[in-house]
């Protein structure tokens, strides 16, 4: 199961935020695709999944923002 979610435009810590929110409702082992241009995601986005027992499987650039892929810990 793969989600996506666009959260450019918005600033810190709203990625993340919504982040949370969205894996919460998902089941362990899915995939959500979040998509930020926030600089601070950077730093962000992979501290919450450590902090939250996610894995950050890759980050990858798209046009002016990243794509973070994190599977949902269990």
């Amino acid at each position: 199961m793969t989600e996506t979610l666009d959260a450019t435009h918005l600033l810190c810590p709203l990625p993340v935020l919504k982040a949370r929110k969205r894996l919460k409702s998902m089941p362990a082992g899915a995939i959500l695709e979040l998509r930020a241009d926030d600089p601070a995601a950077v730093v962000d986005v992979p501290h919450f999944c450590h902090e939250a027992g996610h894995a950050l499987i890759e980050t990858r650039p798209d046009g002016d923002a990243e794509i973070y892929v994190i599977r949902k810990g269990g």
